[in-house]
């Protein structure tokens, strides 16, 4: 039988935003998701932020940093600087909610597998990881999918066991 990790306060604070979509499930779970991501990986005294949007504002941030002049699913904007109080500011990511529900038909998964896995890809870009192609044996997608399923948690609402 598997036993959880006890895990410490690794004071990590999360920020959720949305721009010009409305997100179908909790902000509040989704941050407290993406907290167990930064326990998972052991980030300690994190501060990040996750904007929630649509195919056209993401398509304008690609555009401008990246010179690609299309919508994409997940960006990832790193500041990775400390505050003078020893915080972490690790910057943000960007998921638009159209480009989920793309994926979602596209590579048959429900929207809460993908949301997890586009809040997992994008911490990890934070974290300096990165990958040249989306080919299963990219170590950091491989990393991404087993966090993907070590963390129990339902951003949805309560699985059995959590209620």
């Amino acid at each position: 039988m598997k036993t959880a990790r006890a895990r410490k306060n690794l004071n990590n604070k999360v920020e959720i935003h949305e721009e010009d979509i409305d997100v179908p499930f909790s902000q509040k779970r989704a941050g407290v998701y993406v907290k167990k991501v930064l326990s998972e990986l052991d980030k300690e005294n994190w501060d990040l932020s996750v904007l929630f949007c649509s195919n056209k504002f993401i398509k304008t941030l690609n555009k401008k940093y990246r010179n690609i002049n299309e919508a994409t699913d997940v960006l990832s904007f790193s500041m990775g600087e400390t505050s003078k109080d020893g915080r972490f500011l690790a910057g943000d990511v960007i998921i638009s909610i159209e480009a989920l529900e793309e994926n979602e038909k596209a590579f048959s998964v429900d929207m809460e597998e993908e949301l997890s896995r586009l809040l997992i890809h994008g911490i990890l870009h934070l974290s300096g990881e990165d990958h040249k192609t989306n080919g299963k044996n990219e170590p950091m997608l491989k990393k991404q999918e087993e966090i993907l399923l070590k963390i129990n948690y339902s951003i949805f609402g309560p699985r059995l066991g959590e209620i």
